[in-house]
């Protein structure tokens, strides 16, 4: 199960990291738990063997579809192997959902910053007249964020990097807000492109945002926010650069209580109900092959 056939006659000095986490598995499987506490296994592997360890743990659980709690400080790790997970700040719970539900439902900018790499995009909206005003441009607030924004004038708009397009590739959709940006500095990744756009932020969300970073251990760094594009656009750095988006993807946070005030209590709930289906049609995909398996052999 395990994949430690050819190495059983060495002694633990001359098995790799991977390998000898797949013994601790092997030593925690074979009393047969009714639960299995993972902490922080992967912490001390290199990047490529923390991927090629993932999707070991994840094959493992899936057929042995054992309750595992598994603890780490590495969001990749709790979004690709969580079926539900609890997001916490300084020991207090912030949210337990599933993966999808914590990304596109956020109850709060603690959790909004967390999830997601690049993380989200944080930028100081000012309303009035049924519209509001980002460090980019001024556009007609949508119904939805209107309504949930209430009567505040400044609020904390969250958006996504990959919710942005390059308007020289893609056509804006109707209800699109189209914008020229000056671009600082791209980074060019084969598969995608991030673009990083300098701006001015409003002194009354400053601090808020500074406290964030603080929270997830980030440094204080120029204020800017980055765009995640097909890898096939030619924006480049010192470029001003045609961008568009969807204003009804923008998240509204309050800059005081940092609540997402766009969160839909609804629309979790249907993500969750659909994380679980398919979680359950995963283990039993995996019980039938394993099944299969046995009556080959």
């Amino acid at each position: 199960m395990l994949e430690l056939n050819d190495h059983l006659d060495r002694k633990p000095a001359n098995l790799s990291g991977g390998q000898r986490q797949r013994v601790a598995m092997g030593r925690a499987i074979v009393r047969n738990a009714q639960a299995f506490l993972f902490d922080e296994p992967l912490s001390n592997l290199d990047a490529k063997l923390r991927g090629q360890m993932r999707t070991e743990i994840a094959r493992l659980q899936r057929s042995l579809a054992t309750t595992t709690v598994y603890v780490t400080h590495d969001q990749t790790e709790a979004m690709t192997l969580g079926d539900r997970v609890a997001v916490l700040s300084a020991g207090e719970l912030q949210q337990v959902a599933s993966p999808r539900a914590l990304y596109e439902q956020p109850v709060n900018l603690f959790v909004a910053g967390f999830i997601g790499s690049p993380p989200m995009n944080f930028l100081p909206g000012e309303l009035g007249d049924g519209k509001i005003r980002l460090p980019f441009g001024e556009f007609d607030l949508p119904d939805r964020i209107a309504k949930a924004a209430g009567d505040r004038s400044l609020v904390i708009v969250g958006i996504r990097p990959e919710a942005f397009e390059d308007a020289k590739l893609t056509q804006p959709r109707d209800g699109s807000f189209q914008f020229e940006a000056t671009v600082d500095v791209t980074e060019w990744l084969g598969s995608e492109l991030y673009a990083y756009v300098p701006f001015q932020t409003h002194k009354a969300v400053e601090a808020k945002l500074a406290e964030l970073e603080r929270q997830l251990d980030s440094e204080a760094l120029r204020t800017q926010f980055v765009v995640n594009l097909d890898s096939a656009s030619r924006v480049r750095d010192g470029d001003t650069a045609s961008l568009w988006f969807d204003p009804t993807k923008m998240l509204v946070f309050d800059p005081e209580s940092t609540e997402n005030l766009t969160y839909d209590e609804a629309e979790a709930t249907r993500l969750d109900e659909e994380n679980e289906a398919d979680r359950k049609a995963s283990i039993a995909r995996a019980r039938e092959r394993a099944s299969k398996e046995g009556a080959a052999a």
